[in-house]
């Protein structure tokens, strides 16, 4: 089962620097305008409220924009991520924009070996999920790092959207892939990325798992945690089905025809019981 780690540190270390220089990723605009957020972060500011003085961490934190804008809205952030690569690009974005992060190299799962103390705030954020193979692991590794009274905050693409049939070309919507957890993963070979680069990729093999709606719940409320909010959205935050969705706003895409079909992302918040 260790070998997808090295599979996909490879594959997100080649990415690091292409995506830092693409403009989906909009680092220009953090070096040039303090008060700027990520698309991601800002479609959930009425669901993160005032996160101001909180400790908070970011994990899979990639290249670290969604962690500058958490540090923007006034929160104390550490980033985690496995990919060195990841994180040297993350460090020079927050050094562009002013943001005082600290930044930590490592398994999500050994998350609570490497950081210091518990947080108020731990956050996850959109395609983090599919990169693990065992959910209940990753529920009880957030529950470890909360304080009492901290706060579990995740934004994902939905588990049907991850299972969808991408090769369609008849508008149908059908599902071809595991939904809910498997103990092998799914093995893809894309040469791409997901934003827009003219980077010719070498390492294009990933090891990935789907996790159900219900399967994260549980694990969640497994982990000893309250579930205190979860909302499905008719929107996601990368033009997933290109032939089929169309831009909204807010680098939000939704599906052209009957969008209420499909559950395209959720937001999930969970809260550790104060002692």
């Amino acid at each position: 089962m260790t070998e997808y780690l090295d599979v996909n540190r490879a594959n997100w270390d080649e990415r690091a620097a292409p995506h830092a220089a693409s403009p989906d990723y909009h680092v220009e605009d953090f070096a040039n305008d303090p008060s700027y957020l990520s698309e991601v972060v800002r479609f959930d500011l009425p669901r993160l409220g005032d996160i101001a003085g909180l400790r908070g961490v970011h994990l899979q934190c990639h290249i670290g924009t969604d962690t500058v804008s958490l540090s923007r809205l006034g929160a104390t952030m550490t980033g985690l991520d496995f990919s060195g690569a990841s994180l040297e690009q993350a460090r020079k974005i927050a050094s562009l924009a002013g943001a005082p992060i600290s930044f930590v190299e490592s398994d999500v799962y050994a998350a609570r070996d490497v950081l210091d103390g518990e947080f108020d705030l731990v956050y996850t954020g959109v395609g983090a999920l599919g990169w693990l193979p065992d959910i209940k692991r990753w529920a009880q590794t957030v529950a470890s790092l909360l304080a009492p009274g901290g706060r579990l905050f995740i934004r994902e693409g939905h588990p049907v959207l991850w299972a969808l049939d991408y090769e369609r070309t008849d508008g149908l919507i059908a599902l071809a892939t595991p939904y809910f957890e498997t103990t092998e993963p799914q093995i893809w070979d894309e040469p791409g990325t997901y934003v827009s680069s003219d980077h010719e990729f070498q390492h294009t093999v990933t090891h990935e798992w789907n996790h159900g709606l219900g399967e994260i719940v549980t694990a969640v409320l497994e982990a000893g945690l309250v579930l205190t909010g979860l909302e499905e959205h008719q929107s996601v935050p990368w033009h997933a089905l290109e032939r089929d969705m169309h831009p909204i706003g807010g680098g939000e895409f939704q599906l052209i025809d009957r969008p209420a079909r499909l559950p395209h992302t959720y937001t999930l918040q969970a809260r550790r019981l104060a002692d």
